[in-house]
């Protein structure tokens, strides 16, 4: 009996979805970003606010960058999991964002582009 609780616990773990982390494919989603947002060294807030050190940051928390007065209300931090629910659906995740996007819906480019996202510190360095 324990032998088969063992194989149906491995094969129950080796068949769940598991979203591999691909930074060069985020690269590629990101561009779709870039009329809005900026990363890098010389990142300025531009319709959107930088996104340079994003996981781990305070919503609402770039300098000089006027967030809408629901997103500096929201309480939220940007840890993975946060991002990912937002990037589906900012406007049912944030209602009242300023964020003018209909959302990525791709669980596999959502964590493309958070792989992306990661590279950059809050200096706007890649990390190597």
């Amino acid at each position: 009996m324990l032998k088969y609780a063992f194989v149906c616990v491995v094969l129950g773990v080796a068949s769940s979805p598991v979203l591999a982390q691909d930074a060069a494919s985020g690269e590629k989603i990101f561009n779709q970003c870039r009329a809005c947002h900026q990363v890098g060294e010389t990142a300025k807030n531009t319709v959107g606010p930088v996104l340079n050190g994003l996981i781990g940051r305070k919503a609402a928390s770039h300098d000089g960058y006027s967030y809408s007065t629901a997103m500096k209300n929201s309480g939220l931090t940007w840890d993975e999991a946060t991002f990912a629910d937002y990037i589906k659906d900012p406007k049912a995740k944030v209602p009242g964002t300023k964020m003018i996007y209909a959302g990525l819906k791709d669980p596999a480019k959502v964590a493309d582009l958070t792989a992306y996202l990661k590279q950059f510190g809050a200096d706007g360095k890649k990390a190597p």
